[in-house]
This record gives C-alpha cells, structure tokens and sequence, in this order.
C-alpha cells in the first residue's frame, strides 16, 4: 500500500511511503536550483515519478495551509487519483508533521518529542505555532503544549538577526546563513551580548505547567516586529568589526542553548516515564546545541533523535507517516532495519555517458577504483563523489560528497576559499567510522546525519587539523556498514592506508543546492577548483583536459 506526503511551502518536497517505508523523498530545491523555494509539490511528485510509483497511491496527507496546495492547477489530479483509488487528501498542522517525522521514525516506543522553528500554520484558520511539546507512544502522539510565536520563536529571531545584523539573506560572502552565524559563535565571547538575545529570545517562557509568560520588555513577536529595535543596534556593532560580529554570534548561541536547555529541563520535569527525546524543526539544525544537550542531560535522558531532514522540507515525510499510523491505523515499522536517507534519483551509465559526450571537450574519462581514489586523496587531491541515489537533508552522507585528507594543514582555508567560496571560518565535517568514535571524540556518539557537534580528544586534534573548528569541536558524521556499504569500505580501506579512519565530507555544491544528477555534478565540478570527479558504481573518473586546468 502506498501514501504520499506532499508540502508546497519553502523547502518544497513530496514523499512516498511503501508498507510504512519512505521510498522516495524529493526536494524541489534539487531540480529548480534554488535553495528552499516554495512550489506546487504535486506536479513536482507527477514531473519526479513515473506512472507506475504514483498510479497505485490511495491517500494524500499535507500540511496547513490548504490553499497554499490547493492553488495549484495539480491539485484537481492529486484528488481525482485519491478518489478513484478509494482515498481521500487529509491535512495535518505544521508542527503535527515535525513531530511525526522525528517519532515515527526513531524506533522509539515512547519519547518526550519538541519541534522549534520559526513558525508554521497549525489549522484551517491559520493559527500560528512556532513550538510544541509532544508524548509519542506507540502509534498515537499527544500535544502537550503549544508556543506562540510571541512566547517562543528561536527560528524567527535567527532569522532576523541573520539577515539584519549580519547581512546574510546572501551569505557572507557568499555562503550559508544560519549555519554562518553558528560557525562564527566558537570565535567570540559568548557573555558580552547574552543578556541583550536573552531578552530577545524570552528565556522566562518555560514556567510551571508550560504557562505562557509575561511578555518581556522588548521581546520580540515574529511576524509583527520585522525591525526590532534590538536590531539596529547590533547591526550597528557588527559593522565595527569582525570579531564584533564573532562576539554577537556567540552571545545569540549561548542565549539559544540556554533556552532550550530550559524547555528539556521542564519536560523531563513535568512529563515522566520517558528518558526517550526526539527533536525536529529547523532550529535543530543547530547541530552545536545538539551536541551540547546530549552533555547537559547525560545520565537523564537514554536516547536523542534527530530526523536526517528535521526542517520543513521534512514535512512532507512527518504528513505521510501521520495518515499512515494515526490515521489508517498501520502499526509501526523498524526504521533502522530499512531507512536509507539516500532517497534521491538514481541515474544509470547511460545518463552519466550522455553527459559526459556533451562535455566531451572540457573533461577526460577513465576507469579508477576506489584504490584509486584513496592513492589520490593521499596525494592531497580535491574529490566530488557522485554514487547512486542522493542524500535527503541538507547534509552529504558520501553519495554526493567533497572528500579530503583531514590531515591536511591547508586544505580547510583552500576549499573555502577556491572550492566553496565562502567564508574563512567555516568548518568541514568528518565522516568516521563508527567503531572508532570512542578514540577520537570525547563522547561515543552515533551521529549517521551529521545532527551533533562533538569535542574531539585533545591529543587527536593536530592530527586531522582540516575538520577541526576553532573551539576543538566538529559535526562528524558516523558510518556504518548497514549506513552505506560502499562509503564504509572507503573509509575501512582508508583507515588502512593512513591509520587514520576519517575522512573531510563536505557537499557536492558551490553555493547552488547540493548536486542531484550527473550534469550538475559535472558543471561543479568545472567551475570549482576540485581535482577530480568519481563515479564510484560505475568506476567512472573525470578530469579536466590539459587546456582547461
């Protein structure tokens, strides 16, 4: 039996769930080539698919608000399907479907669950949401609270800080936003500007019972406070300095963390019988906080899980799994026995020969074999990989990944800035082999989406200085066999050769949205400084011809 989750807002995306299982996951982003655009998601999915994965599709599940769907001329399609397959289209709140998609697929029985974002629509009146607290059990979740975006809105005041103070609805200068400033904050002095974001940010609003709070002084309201005044005056002290800016960032991420630090606090108080947590909502992007719960809560809470797509573009995941158990009653699945993230399109020898013959005077083919790319990133060679199916989330996971020798002293500043093109101080994250987690980092953490950030042990910081950040922290990526079996091999067959079973893994991009099919691999690939271009299933190796180095 087949469902689909459809989301048409920012970070557009549609789902397919077989028997419960998601089988396809799409972002819209991948195709248009702009990052997190709205769009009609049902002609995406109809465009995206071929008849035989849609024509058996019984119910439809999106997310509020109806007509943002509904205004697409697709619409009458995606409901004259349902109906003639004896379905029906059912919507569900936007903070419903976070929610599921974390629960659902953590394979917990029970779990105190909390999305935080900047906002969403939670009814067919457009009520306005920007947080909510959740008891997952079994196949039901019951909401245990809501915040308004005037009692609580993370996502909403990063968002305007981003843009405002930092001017970086572009990038600075040419890269990420949020993560940006999240990248920024390990270089300042977090306590010169927490009290100012504290206020901000309303750290009061977590009081007995998840009452809602007497509204601060100055706090700010998402929605009807685009200029706080807050703003200009730490607009005002970014443009003094760079390490202003730093000093700003830290202060904001400290604020931040103390926030949520608080919401856990009252929920692990106020909600017992679970040690179980699960988090979605694009604010646990901020995979710093992340890594910093699992040591505020050790000992207090068992397991902590992050879906690999926990911002909106995941909705469209949460709506399919909301109408698959609650709704149609389905029990739960064993999603770590048969979840992949590597949801994307797969593309056969016969499209990456075709593009390959269009580029035909720029590059030149071989055969290689991952020996091959081992002895070359030895070398100290730049390597996009492009295998199978790509990544859900915003995160590459070794199908659609940069790879570099960690242990390079230069390679970090080179990629920012020929690879890249961003910002000095971003960090790169490393992908390790799971086994050995416990050698390098000081906490023995799974991590398979890149959804925390963890102190390395000092005495193993000088040995791979190219995923070390300014703080002695990285968001590494952990790997398993049952994770990617060809990417796991890599990295056995690496730790081989250099004793050392980490490697650099960062996105197949530059600045556009992470590479989704061979062409777009290969245009990277030219307009980058990257060495070397491989096609691991097909033992495909590109490079550029002598004219064009």
């Amino acid at each position: 039996m087949k469902v689909a989750g459809l989301w048409a807002g920012h970070d557009c995306s549609f789902c397919i769930l077989e028997d419960g299982m998601p089988v396809i996951h799409a972002e819209y982003e991948r195709y248009n080539r702009e990052k997190s655009p709205p769009g009609d998601a049902a002609q995406f999915m109809f465009d995206r698919c071929d008849e035989n994965e849609v024509q058996d599709i019984t119910h439809f599940a999106s997310v509020y608000p109806r007509k943002k769907l509904a205004d697409y001329d697709s619409y009458k399609d995606v409901e004259s399907l349902a109906d003639s397959n004896g379905g029906k289209v059912h919507f569900f709140s936007h903070h419903h479907a976070h929610a599921a998609n974390a629960f659902f697929s953590s394979n917990l029985e029970d779990a105190i669950v909390i999305t935080l974002d900047g906002g969403g629509v939670e009814s067919a009146e457009n009520a306005e949401t920007a947080g909510t607290v959740w008891l997952g059990k079994g196949t039901t979740m019951q909401r245990l609270h809501t915040f308004h975006p005037s009692q609580l809105n993370i996502g909403g005041v990063w968002t305007r800080i981003t843009r405002y103070v930092f001017k970086l609805q572009n990038g600075w200068p040419l890269g990420g936003q949020e993560g940006t400033v999240m990248a920024m904050a390990a270089f300042g002095d977090p306590y010169k500007y927490a009290k100012d974001f504290h206020r901000m940010l309303t750290t009061d609003i977590i009081a007995a019972g998840f009452k809602p709070p007497t509204q601060p002084k100055g706090a700010y309201v998402a929605g009807k406070d685009p200029k706080h005044p807050y703003l200009d005056r730490w607009a005002q002290i970014a443009d003094r300095s760079e390490q202003d800016k730093f000093d700003l960032a830290a202060g904001l991420q400290l604020a931040t963390e103390t926030v949520i630090f608080n919401l856990v606090e009252q929920c692990l108080n106020q909600i017992p019988g679970s040690r179980n947590l699960c988090l979605s909502g694009g604010v646990t992007l901020n995979s710093v906080c992340m890594g910093k719960l699992l040591d505020e809560f050790d000992g207090r809470i068992d397991n902590v899980y992050i879906p690999p797509v926990p911002y909106d573009g995941g909705l469209a995941i949460g709506a399919a799994q909301i109408l698959w158990h609650e709704v149609l009653g389905n029990p739960r699945v064993e999603w770590n026995k048969n979840f992949t993230p590597y949801l994307g399109e797969t593309w056969d020898r016969e499209h990456i020969d075709e593009v390959l013959e269009e580029y035909k005077d720029q590059v030149e083919v071989s055969e290689a074999s991952v020996d091959d790319l081992i002895e070359m990133l030895a070398d100290g060679k730049i390597v996009s990989v492009f295998n199978e199916g790509s990544e859900s989330g915003r995160r590459a996971l070794g199908n659609r990944s940069i790879l570099v020798d960690p242990r390079s002293t230069t390679m970090k500043d080179t990629i920012n800035e020929k690879v890249k093109h961003r910002a000095w101080f971003r960090p790169f994250a490393p992908s390790i082999l799971f086994d050995h987690v416990d050698e390098w980092f000081e906490r023995n953490q799974e991590s398979p989406y890149m959804q925390f950030v963890l102190k390395f042990k000092e005495e193993k910081r000088d040995l791979v200085p190219a995923v070390v950040h300014e703080d002695g922290t990285a968001r590494l990526q952990t790997v398993r066999k049952e994770d990617n079996e060809w990417y796991y091999n890599f990295l056995t067959k690496w730790n081989e050769k250099t004793g050392v079973p980490i490697i650099l893994n960062t996105s197949f991009n530059d600045r556009e949205p992470i590479c989704e099919n061979a062409k777009h691999a290969v245009n990277c690939f030219l307009g980058t400084q990257i060495d070397n271009l491989f096609f691991p299933e097909h033992g495909i190796l590109v490079s550029r011809k002598e004219g064009d180095k």
